[in-house]
């Protein structure tokens, strides 16, 4: 089986067909998903980064919705796993079958072989089963029976879980959790959200009538484009030290590994990229800890008794770290400009 390694991706795109792209995706998708805006960027923003994304939230608010919404945008394969406790391995992976005609075993890919995989309720399944996809959301391959698939390009997993209900659940590992780039949750609508929707989908589901608006060229394209934003030695530092902060944390028995330090980049790459810029602000950085950094991390007993959880352990370590002291000039900023003209994080133009 002859299929497009993870590294294979394709050209850059122009500043304005990547605005379009990627606005056109956000836009498909808000007409399903009310009212949420910046999750919604963010999840394109996580699938651009090369990531995977974790959902967690309350029933009810949407979390399939977003991943199929996403899925549907773009003209990929799809595949969605419902994660049940007797869910086995190689209903994932994929399992060498015996062929009589041939007289000799063939490969029947899983429901990992796809662009897309969306997996509803992922700790429902055992942690064997849930093991299944280390190696594929880690190197963008399967290895069955000693013989190793790639993936196709581009390659997410988006997964939810309830935290609310315990019961017949199995809670992700932190080997697992590790491997989500971001984890979000949906929140409960406003009032004109919540209205819209009653409006919008009382009658018929809008999912059913959404049409794919990108395709895997494109992506791949988006992505390479996202590859080339610029990040300055100040917020690589910047980003070092947040994680750091982690590890040295009081309140913390477990900080944030080094895959959390790449994967924070690469998503303020992709939020930048998002935003129209070709390089990184620390400010990226600041948005992005808590969404990144919080389901990484384990709180010691007694914060744990005090009920503090690890989004505002994160939250409360941000705004307690300086921000470099080169930041971008403000546009009130009165002062002489010093240096070459351009701001501090901006890429050496020829």
């Amino acid at each position: 089986m002859t299929q497009q390694t993870w590294d294979e991706v394709g050209g850059l795109l122009p500043h304005d067909e990547f605005r379009a792209a990627s606005e056109a995706i956000v836009a498909n998708i808000e007409q399903v998903i009310e009212g949420k805006t910046a999750t919604v960027r963010l999840a394109l923003a996580v699938l651009l980064a090369e990531g995977h994304l974790l959902i967690e939230d309350v029933p009810g608010v949407g979390k399939t919705k977003l991943a199929k919404a996403l899925a549907r945008s773009i003209d990929c394969s799809v595949r969605r796993i419902q994660f049940t406790p007797d869910l086995l391995p190689s209903d994932v992976t994929g399992v060498s079958v015996y062929n009589q005609e041939n007289h000799d075993f063939e490969f029947r890919p899983g429901a990992v072989f796809a662009n897309l995989v969306v997996g509803d309720e992922i700790n429902r399944a055992s942690p064997k089963t849930q093991s299944a996809l280390l190696e594929c959301m880690e190197e963008r391959q399967v290895t069955v029976d000693g013989v190793t698939y790639q993936l196709q390009t581009p390659f997410m997993v988006i997964a939810t879980q309830n935290p609310i209900e315990m019961e017949g659940t199995y809670p992700l590992p932190e080997a697992q959790r590790d491997r989500f780039t971001a984890r979000i949750a949906m929140g409960y609508p406003d009032v004109g959200a919540e209205l819209a929707m009653l409006d919008g989908h009382g009658a018929t589901d809008p999912l059913n009538e959404l049409r794919p608006v990108s395709d895997a060229a494109t992506v791949r394209q988006l992505i390479a484009t996202v590859r080339q934003v610029h990040v300055a030695d100040a917020v690589k530092q910047y980003a070092i030290d947040l994680v750091t902060a982690t590890r040295e944390a009081p309140d913390l028995r477990l900080g944030a590994s080094p895959r959390a330090t790449l994967q924070l980049l690469r998503t303020a790459r992709a939020v930048a990229a998002l935003e129209g810029r070709d390089y990184v602000l620390p400010d990226d950085l600041q948005a992005l800890a808590v969404p990144v950094l919080a389901h990484r991390i384990i709180p010691t007993a007694d914060a744990q008794l005090a009920r503090r959880t690890t989004d505002a352990i994160v939250a409360e370590l941000v705004h307690r770290l300086p921000l470099p002291h080169d930041r971008k000039r403000s546009p009130y900023d009165t002062r002489p400009a010093t240096g070459n003209g351009r701001g501090p994080y901006e890429p050496r133009r020829p």
